[in-house]
């Protein structure tokens, strides 16, 4: 079983999006440095979890979770504990009023 994962870091509020097979062995690694692209921004917290039978699944789920619709979607979708309110969605075809 895989699980694509996204943690969050409070304190840079910055989302890190990966894949496993066992999150918390993963989730310590990213918290004690031995990830290069996550160590700068420790600590990190587990804000989702999904689980997908073959790894060629949890490759597309985490493809789309890291491009630009992915990220909407987790916006909108994620609300880690401290994290800052998201701005309101402006009004249909009111931009910048």
């Amino acid at each position: 079983m895989y699980k694509v994962y996204v943690i969050y870091s409070s304190s840079f509020e910055r989302y890190y999006v990966g894949i496993t097979e066992d999150i918390e062995v993963r989730i310590k690694q990213h918290n004690s440095g031995k990830t290069k692209s996550t160590k700068a921004y420790v600590p990190w917290e587990v804000v989702l979890t999904e689980d997908y039978e073959t790894r060629f699944a949890a490759r597309e789920r985490e493809k789309y979770l890291k491009s630009a619709a992915g990220r909407r979607w987790r916006k909108l979708n994620i609300r880690p504990r401290g994290a800052t309110e998201y701005p309101p969605v402006p009004e249909h075809g009111r931009v910048g009023l």
